[in-house]
């Protein structure tokens, strides 16, 4: 399988008036195309500074970060920013959406920084729309839909470039038990039947069950790395 994201001894050092913190403490992890990854641990234990590297919104003190095979650590402000726009989709629990655009406009957000043209903006964001059953809601605005409805369409936003690699950010955080279970399922159509590989921060354990393969840090480290079904409980 190909890699989509080696890391090696990666680490995520702040500044503060009170003296310098180590957020990241030499992470190694490579994460192959397919895989469905699910990111748990407490709060402060690194995994949203880790998740901000992966997407290409921060930089490591050091280390190596491989994605798609590109060295991002070598990569420029502009370069990580055509790099991120073309391999990665992103989803957050806030949904993020632009509350005076039409669905249709804010699925086909990316396209616009991509460079394509109107025409095919539209047909695309359409397409995409309709795979998370939302195609006859285009033309609404964000706020005359439910929650669920959004997050599908921030998921259809993350999918209109056809990425290879999907960060979800708490993506259930926000939405009732029924809800969440509709996005998870969705999660996983996606990862079994288009191949797309998902890495998914949660700190629901019921989420989490979703992925395949459970990472789970503790101040600043990988402790715990395999299979979800057997690292359950020990995480739990």
């Amino acid at each position: 399988m190909n890699e989509v994201i080696k890391i090696s001894h990666l680490t995520k050092n702040y500044y503060t008036a009170a003296g310098e913190v180590c957020v990241l403490k030499g992470v190694d992890i490579t994460i192959t195309s397919g895989e469905f990854v699910a990111i748990m641990g407490p709060s402060g234990s690194g995994k949203s500074t880790f998740m901000n590297i992966l997407g290409c919104l921060d930089k490591a003190t050091s280390g190596e970060y491989l994605l798609n095979s590109n060295n991002t650590t070598a990569l420029s402000k502009n370069d990580l920013a055509t790099l991120r726009n073309n391999i990665i989709g992103f989803v957050f629990q806030g949904f993020n959406l632009l509350p005076r655009k039409s669905l249709i406009d804010n699925v086909a957000l990316p396209l616009v920084y991509a460079g394509v043209d109107s025409h095919e903006r539209k047909e695309r964001a359409k397409q995409i729309l309709k795979s998370v059953g939302l195609e006859a809601f285009g033309t609404y605005l964000p706020t005359h839909i439910s929650g669920g409805q959004q997050q599908r369409v921030a998921i259809a936003r993350a999918l209109v470039n056809k990425p290879k690699l999907i960060l979800a950010d708490e993506p259930t955080g926000n939405l009732d038990t029924k809800t969440s279970q509709e996005i998870m399922q969705l999660f996983s159509e996606l990862n079994e039947k288009e191949g797309i590989t998902i890495v998914l921060v949660t700190h629901e354990p019921d989420i989490a069950a979703y992925a395949k393969r459970l990472v789970n840090f503790v101040d600043g480290k990988i402790q715990h790395d395999g299979p979800t079904e057997r690292m359950m409980e020990r995480v739990q």
